[in-house]
């Protein structure tokens, strides 16, 4: 039975996004002698951008909450599907937190560098990012919570993870949240995580976390669970700092965590949605490109695509092909065309009934 794999379009650069993305799966899915299905959401999903058009508050409102409420729906449906990966384009982050807070979703990032490896894994699930706006007169009221159960959830996972990471053991775990504002109970549930898991969690405020990052750097193999409010904003610093990767060439995936939608992994680009670029052929397909050769090995039994997937990358590199971000001249088309025809594994696959 051939995978399904799920796809998820949002507005500005999605459009454009997507097709690279069906044409690498598939693509990379012919080498291999296999055949990919993929099932596109029936909607296409704002950007920021796309909203704010002068429609009004209380219609922007409306707008997110339609788009959550059908991105939320199409994941369920396609887990009780069978369904194991979906790929999404840049959609807006209203709408996409308040999907991430009712799926309980984590973003997870390996960052390796010549000296360590750091395993990311946001907390995407709780927290300020989470919540609903009351409007009143001349304000505007957000309310989130921090729950015991999630975080509990938030901490088995990454710990789990980190330990099929690195099954020689984890040097270090950190959690980097504004704990002081909580009153204690996140130092009480952290704690008692930690027992339970067998570990050793350091609970810190994200300024030290920047600052023992900043004078040491990671461990070998650190783990940091954190809250968007801070992973947000470092996760371009940690990439360029550990890792000496742009965004705009980085995709990463969400595994959520709520048992409707049990098995079900979302990659998408870590850059946002580019409405600037919307429709010039110029956006950098790279991180879109990775995502796909992700999918490919890890959901559709094309192993060693994803160093195919490098290789051909690289070459691409060294000929100064890229799009004009990377300090090349070349379209989004061209790029993805010279990348499919450098694409070649390092042993011909096997077809079903040779010798």
């Amino acid at each position: 039975m051939e995978p399904v794999i799920g796809l998820a379009v949002g507005r500005g650069t999605g459009p454009e996004l997507a097709a690279v993305f069906e044409r690498v799966l598939t693509g990379i899915a012919g080498i291999y002698a296999t055949d990919v299905h993929i099932v596109r959401s029936a909607r296409t999903y704002h950007s920021y951008n796309s909203l704010n058009t002068g429609v009004g508050i209380e219609r922007i409102r409306e707008i997110t909450r339609d788009d959550a409420d059908h991105y939320r729906e199409f994941c369920r449906t396609r887990a009780a599907l069978g369904t194991t990966a979906v790929f999404r384009t840049a959609i807006n982050a209203q709408s996409l937190y308040l999907v991430r807070q009712a799926l309980q979703a984590v973003k997870v990032d390996v960052i390796s560098g010549r000296d360590a490896s750091l395993l990311l894994v946001r907390d995407a699930a709780q927290g300020f990012y989470t919540g609903e706006n009351l409007h009143v007169p001349d304000a505007l009221l957000r309310t989130m919570a921090f729950s015991r159960q999630v975080t509990e959830k938030v901490i088995a996972f990454a710990v789990e993870r980190a330990r099929r990471q690195w099954p020689d053991g984890v040097d270090e775990i950190l959690m980097a949240y504004k704990f002081h504002l909580l009153d204690g109970a996140l130092d009480a549930w952290v704690a008692e995580s930690a027992r339970r898991h067998g570990v050793t969690i350091d609970l810190c405020q994200p300024d030290t976390v920047n600052r023992n990052l900043i004078e040491r750097g990671p461990r070998p193999r650190t783990l940091v669970i954190a809250g968007n409010e801070w992973a947000d904003i470092m996760h371009v610093m940690l990439l360029d700092r550990f890792g000496a990767e742009r965004q705009e060439n980085r995709c990463t995936e969400n595994v959520y965590l709520h048992p409707d939608v049990a098995g079900l992994t979302e990659y998408q680009t870590v850059h946002g949605s580019a409405d600037d670029l919307e429709g010039r052929d110029t956006v950098n397909p790279v991180a879109t490109i990775r995502a796909a050769a992700m999918i490919a090995e890890r959901h559709a039994g094309c192993a060693g695509a994803v160093r195919m997937v490098e290789r051909g990358l690289g070459a691409l590199g060294r000929r100064g092909i890229g799009t004009p971000d990377l300090g090349g001249r070349h379209s989004t088309t061209a790029v993805v065309d010279a990348l499919i025809d450098a694409l070649e594994p390092e042993d011909a696959p096997v077809l079903a009934g040779e010798p």
